[in-house]
């Protein structure tokens, strides 16, 4: 992003209908679907934080405001993630929570996973007794599908592997079998995740929707590298039942399915995001991932 154009989105902040007078954007690091801003409003004790997101539909990613929106709220309502104070066309503000984000490595015991694990729940649970409006679905083998059309029309550097890789899906999908349905984050970074020293929040909403649990738990799982002792323990402790080993492969599909997701989602961007990021070395990442995690399937 050049200067102007960074300069541009700060004034487009300043000119929200809902500060009490001048503000001083300033630019949050993360954040790849969209450009975040903290802003505080007021001065001393009056003073309030907000994070300011801005971004525009992405229907090649299945991402639309509307529902990230909704979701937010909801979320919100439902005690889990920060109060929604103002949305419009491409701009969403929510309340800026005092903490620190999670890194892979807090989420690599036990104790957080326990202390993660009621707030997931409550995701599945409670967000969708509180949305409002339509909502999505996200199934991650439909999104696997319409990456591959996506990247065909696009005439993808990674064309000659679409069919390999969508067949592989195919075979998830069957392995993963039927589902419980669920109002799900779906984005399951360690990074959208809070803690205030009280309680954790989760927040980024953009690829919320219908669909299974373990897509959440094995999202998870591979965003933050668990072992597979830990990931028997996040499977207990979620469904509490032993993780036998039936569930525990289809769990180990749904990884499969997640980082397969994420690695066409970078095939995708390669060719049509416009963010300053490099892709092709997060294609190359991911694929690498889902390759060793798809043979360690095979072995199961």
């Amino acid at each position: 992003m050049t200067a102007g154009e960074l300069e541009a989105l700060k004034a487009k902040v300043r000119a929200l209908p809902l500060w009490s007078g001048p503000v001083d954007p300033r630019p949050l690091e993360g954040g790849i679907t969209n450009v975040n801003f903290h802003v505080v409003d007021g001065a001393g004790e009056a003073a309030a934080g907000y994070v300011v997101r801005l971004g525009d539909d992405i229907p090649v990613h299945h991402v639309m405001r509307f529902n990230e929106a909704a979701a937010s709220r909801a979320a919100a309502a439902a005690g889990v993630s920060p109060a929604v104070v103002h949305s419009e066309r491409g701009v969403l503000v929510v309340r800026f929570i005092e903490g620190r984000t999670l890194a892979e490595a807090d989420l690599r015991s036990p104790a957080m996973l326990d202390r993660f694990l009621p707030l997931l729940r409550r995701v599945h649970h409670d967000v969708a007794r509180a949305l409002r409006g339509p909502a999505l679905t996200f199934w991650p083998f439909h999104v696997l599908r319409d990456y591959g059309r996506s990247l065909e029309e696009g005439e993808s550097r990674h064309r000659a592997d679409l069919p390999d890789l969508l067949k592989i899906a195919g075979d998830l999908e069957t392995a993963v079998g039927r589902i419980d349905l669920v109002f799900a984050h779906n984005d399951l970074l360690p990074g959208n995740i809070l803690d205030d020293g009280r309680r954790l929040w989760l927040i980024d909403w953009d690829y919320a929707g219908f669909g299974s649990p373990l897509f959440d738990l094995a999202n998870l799982a591979t965003n933050c590298g668990l072992d597979e002792a830990l990931e028997r323990h996040l499977l207990e402790r979620y469904f509490e039942v032993p993780a036998d080993d039936a569930l525990y492969r289809r769990f180990a599909a749904m990884k499969c399915a997640s980082l397969l997701r994420e690695t066409l989602w970078s095939m995708v961007s390669e060719i049509h995001s416009t963010l300053d990021f490099d892709y092709a070395a997060y294609t190359a990442e991911n694929r690498a991932r889902f390759e060793r995690t798809h043979a360690d399937f095979l072995r199961l």
